[in-house]
């Protein structure tokens, strides 16, 4: 019985977490397809122990920033973020865009690094999400082309398709066209998606693959439709495909005795590009 309040626990805090904002209990007992006598029950643990907290006027229920803090805490721990941010900030330079990593987590994607590269005009500035919607994103076909088929489609059925209005009108809305999308990324190295997650908006990606082995996570660059179609989608994909491949030799360095002279040296991360796997792994 433990085990099974821990998971609906978990499954609470996942919930408002990807809603980002407050949740009655009716909401929420919808959502999760539980009793509202075990979903008040959990809650109040919740509330109790900090990782929740109830308006007390409007009794709605919202995620303290416990969980936010601890990943932070982990994202640093890792260096992550650390390693990736020069090549980012790079990227965004070259391609004039919004430039953003996610990681691989157990069954799917998170945001982790970002840098916006445009300076007027139409800037793209997608809302601050923790997860990574697989099925109608670049970052999202870049990594599920990497896996087999079988588990392509047990990630994008368990992230599932969401609203029809919930994203562009492109958006991918069967296991078969996914299937297909997924076919003609792993031809050309890397994913495109147009007016798929949103209107407007078109997204190139490529999978970081230390060693050429196993995904860690995924580079991407979005921006307006209007400047990012024919032949500047080709340019896009060059330079991401470039970034990919640095900041996979990147990613086992923050595990490395070098790292801190490495991380606080400008120069020395740019003379390690591409030399970094011979000399650091």
């Amino acid at each position: 019985m433990s085990n099974i309040l821990i998971e609906r626990c978990f499954d609470t805090i996942a919930l408002l977490a990807t809603e980002a904002k407050s949740l009655r209990l009716e909401d929420i007992v919808e959502r999760l397809d539980l009793p509202k006598s075990a979903v008040r029950r959990f809650l109040s643990v919740l509330c109790l122990i900090g990782w929740l907290e109830q308006d007390s006027q409007t009794g709605f229920y919202r995620l303290t920033l416990r969980l936010a803090v601890l990943g932070q805490r982990l994202l640093s721990a890792t260096k992550t973020p650390d390693i990736c941010q020069f090549v980012v900030d790079r990227l965004a330079q070259d391609s004039q865009e919004l430039v953003r990593v996610a990681a691989v987590q157990e069954d799917g994607l998170a945001w982790i690094a970002y840098a916006q590269g445009a300076k007027a005009g139409l800037i793209y500035e997608p809302e601050t999400t923790a997860e990574v919607p697989l099925q109608v994103t670049a970052d999202g076909k870049a990594w599920l082309a990497t896996l087999t088929t079988g588990a392509a489609v047990k990630a994008v059925l368990k992230n599932g398709f969401g609203h029809p209005d919930s994203h562009g009108p492109n958006a991918v809305r069967t296991i078969e066209a996914i299937l297909g999308e997924l076919e003609v990324t792993r031809e050309q190295g890397w994913a495109l998606a147009v007016e798929e997650a949103e209107p407007g908006v078109v997204s190139i990606a490529a999978a970081i693959r230390p060693n050429g082995g196993s995904p860690v996570g995924t580079v991407s660059v979005a921006g307006p439709s209007l400047r990012l179609g024919g032949e500047r989608i080709l340019e896009i994909s060059r330079l991401i495909s470039i970034a990919a491949d640095d900041l996979a030799a990147f990613w086992p360095v923050r595990h490395s005795p070098y790292y801190l002279q490495f991380s606080q040296d400008d120069r020395l991360r740019q003379r390690a590009i591409p030399s970094l796997t011979r000399r650091f792994i």
